[in-house]
């Protein structure tokens, strides 16, 4: 069984090691069993530390069935040679942030909440872990977050020692964990400070101080718990320099203090509702000057209205079509250009022959879309703006038989 050395030291970066066996996986690929590792593998949510065994790079350490740990590698290594590892000290370190300051976020959510963590997801940029609350709740308000936050920044401050040990069957018997033990034996306990203890088999720095700083960045609801990611250390200052950029650029381009920025966002977002709302209205206005011209152009009888518009909204296509489905003998079809593609309205005045909604139903199988409706009128999208042609025709051939 592998000894494993970060139990003891997780600022260990660099040790020696015998191979003790070497599985080829692939031809370029091979798992390492080693008699001592420094490598943590992936457990309770913490990913595995990455680096080099001798010259290869490990790719993958887990524990395998046997309960040992394995190390994938590039390469294959002889059994029985002595290998050095070298970890990556930066993703060992960024790790060791998260999974403390997960801890403490735990501790305090179940002190002052009773809330239970289901478990850590350590990722790449952000780590998350979903809670059960009392009486099923799933959110916190914006106050209990801010006061989470500050609670577990306070205790950072504080440089809370951080203690991980294996304790005899009665100390662990005795120690309040926040949460049972998910394994019977050899159970590994951390402490930070006098009022979190917990089970726990991963990497933690040696006082709470070296976490850096905390920051929650989103709460919501998943799967019935409370989901809460959050950042620690050189993650949180990367947050906080990019939100500063940020802040000052938009400083910049509402040219307002940064203390102002919400409020000239807010003026400018009404600003563009209100242009927008204009900006529709003049174009249903012009809809209607369009098709009522067609209308009075149009010989006496039947009169087929085609028309496609740019960014025409539903309402005013279906004020348009009304227009037009008034006058008897009439048919309205009228297309409106989308980001998504074109959208179709079809419609026929009551004294007018033909079914809108089949008419809509063969464009649509025809050039991909969808749509259908009742037979004086009928409403669908399709890709292609060309299938407006091709249902005027097809209408008119309708029509002459």
């Amino acid at each position: 069984m592998t000894n494993r050395l970060y139990y003891s030291d997780p600022y260990l970066t660099w040790f020696e090691s015998r191979v003790v066996s070497c599985i080829p996986q692939s031809d370029t690929e091979s798992i390492v069993y080693l008699e001592e590792s420094a490598f943590y593998p992936t457990s309770g949510g913490q990913p595995f530390d990455t680096g080099t065994l001798g010259d290869l790079e490990i790719l993958d350490v887990f524990v395998d069935d046997s309960g040992d740990v394995a190390h994938r590698v590039k390469g294959t290594l002889c059994p029985g040679q002595t290998v050095t590892g070298q970890i990556d000290w930066e993703r060992r370190f960024d790790h060791m942030q998260q999974h403390a300051g997960e801890h403490i976020l735990a501790g305090c959510l179940h002190r002052s909440f009773g809330g239970h963590t289901i478990g850590l997801h350590l990722g790449h940029a952000d780590s998350s872990i979903d809670v059960e609350l009392p009486g099923g709740a799933t959110r916190l308000s914006g106050d209990e977050l801010r006061f989470l936050e500050d609670e577990v920044n306070a205790r950072i401050q504080a440089d809370l020692p951080i203690r991980c040990w294996f304790p005899e069957s009665e100390e662990l018997a005795a120690l309040p964990l926040r949460k049972p033990p998910t394994v019977k034996e050899h159970v590994r306990v951390v402490q930070i400070g006098d009022d979190e203890f917990c089970a726990c088999g991963g990497t933690h720095p040696s006082s709470a101080g070296q976490i850096g700083l905390f920051k929650l960045t989103d709460a919501r609801p998943s799967k019935g718990k409370l989901r809460l990611t959050f950042v620690c250390g050189k993650r949180a200052n990367r947050l906080f320099a990019s939100c500063m950029d940020t802040i000052k650029s938009l400083s910049a381009i509402f040219s307002v203090p940064q203390e102002n920025l919400s409020q000239a966002a807010e003026e400018t977002v009404k600003k563009l509702k209100d242009a927008q709302y204009r900006m529709e209205k003049e174009k249903a206005r012009r809809a209607m000057e369009l098709v009522e011209g067609d209308l009075k152009t149009a010989s006496e009888g039947t009169a087929i209205v085609k028309r496609l518009f740019d960014g025409l909204g539903t309402d005013a296509l279906l004020e348009a079509a009304n227009c037009v489905s008034s006058r008897p003998g009439a048919y309205a079809l009228l297309g409106s250009r989308q980001e998504q593609g074109t959208l179709l309205l079809f419609a026929r005045s009551q004294d007018a022959a033909g079914d809108m909604g089949k008419l809509l139903q063969a464009c649509a199988r025809r050039f991909g879309g969808k749509g259908g409706g009742r037979p004086d009128f009928a409403r669908g999208s399709v890709p292609d703006e060309s299938a407006l042609d091709w249902a005027e025709e097809t209408l008119r051939q309708s029509l002459d038989q």
